[in-house]
């Protein structure tokens, strides 16, 4: 096991390498001269060759990548354009809120969709099924941002339950971390919660076939303990893929949720640094997420030798 991973963290430095590549490549991909886009529609030439300048866009792109490469393996991002702090403080001053929201969704999918699919195949058929099947197919469907503006309307603004937007620290209080949390989690998982339902039933509904689990009906076991024992710890490969697959819904809608809940998370920062062309702060927060993807990936490959112990590395 313990080579295992050795081998696996190897071989995420090619892809880090990779992933850092595109990250710096954003700055000269970008349509138009990025320097004159900073500079503004003011900006006189000299203004423009200042900031190609400031920008390292005066010096060639192999020597301009392997300054900002070693910067950042030193753990500097970089410095924002228009608010002239580092990167690495602006992602820490956001990090919380949009950890709190991708780990209250990822709790509440699993805790929902799992239960879900598995009575859906099991009642195969049944309105049970269809209800769930018509609600995967909703939540996939359904953008984040309408599903995040009908909750608001109905709980935030109709009924007053909830709050309409903003986050409370976890260190102010859990209750009042937990309200500011609870809609914008339900957006964000609404598609999450479709994926794994639908994931969970189809892979169900194959096992459920399987002799062994005849055997054990036929013994006259539990129902439950059939489905959650015998049946599901069979099927919790391909669910545990597709939850570990699912990291990257979370990190996407988490952009939309909270520009729709005014949440100070990182999703907002990236969407203001896009409209405001801050590329050192699209290339740290782009970085860090998906350094963040390749370490799920990493702990979805270890869950799959304590789910299945006839999987080996």
């Amino acid at each position: 096991m313990i080579a295992f991973i050795f081998r696996r963290i190897l071989t995420t430095i090619p892809v880090m390498g990779f992933v850092a590549l595109f990250v710096f490549s954003l700055l000269y991909i970008a349509p138009g001269d990025p320097a004159a886009v900073i500079a503004g529609d003011q900006a006189s030439p000299a203004d423009v060759e200042r900031m190609r300048a400031s920008l390292g866009l005066d010096q060639p792109y192999l020597v301009r990548f392997c300054e900002w490469l070693f910067r950042v393996l030193q753990g500097d991002l970089g410095t924002s354009i228009f608010t002239s702090l580092p990167v690495s403080q602006l992602i820490r001053q956001r990090i919380e809120p949009t950890v709190s929201l991708m780990v209250l969704t990822l709790i509440l999918a699993v805790v929902i969709a799992v239960p879900l699919g598995v009575v859906a195949a099991w009642r195969a058929g049944s309105w049970i099924d269809r209800a769930v099947v018509a609600f995967a197919v909703f939540g996939f469907s359904v953008p984040v941002f309408v599903v995040g503006y009908l909750l608001a309307y109905v709980f935030a603004l109709r009924l007053e339950w909830l709050p309409v937007q903003g986050y409370t620290p976890l260190a102010q209080g859990f209750w009042p971390w937990l309200r500011n949390l609870i809609l914008p989690s339900i957006a964000l998982g609404s598609v999450y919660i479709a994926l794994i339902a639908r994931i969970t039933r189809a892979t169900m509904m194959e096992v459920l076939q399987q002799d062994y689990v005849r055997t054990a009906q036929a013994k006259g076991l539990d129902e439950t303990a059939v489905l959650y024992i015998h049946a599901l710890k069979n099927a919790a490969v391909p669910i545990v893929t597709i939850i570990g697959i699912g990291v990257a819904l979370l990190i996407g809608g988490a952009v939309v949720t909270e520009s729709v809940f005014a949440i100070p998370g990182l999703g907002r920062l990236t969407l203001d640094a896009i409209l405001q062309r801050d590329y050192p702060v699209i290339q740290g927060v782009v970085l860090i997420f998906s350094f963040v993807y390749v370490l799920v990936n990493l702990a979805v490959d270890l869950i799959y030798t304590v789910v299945d112990p006839r999987i080996s590395y």
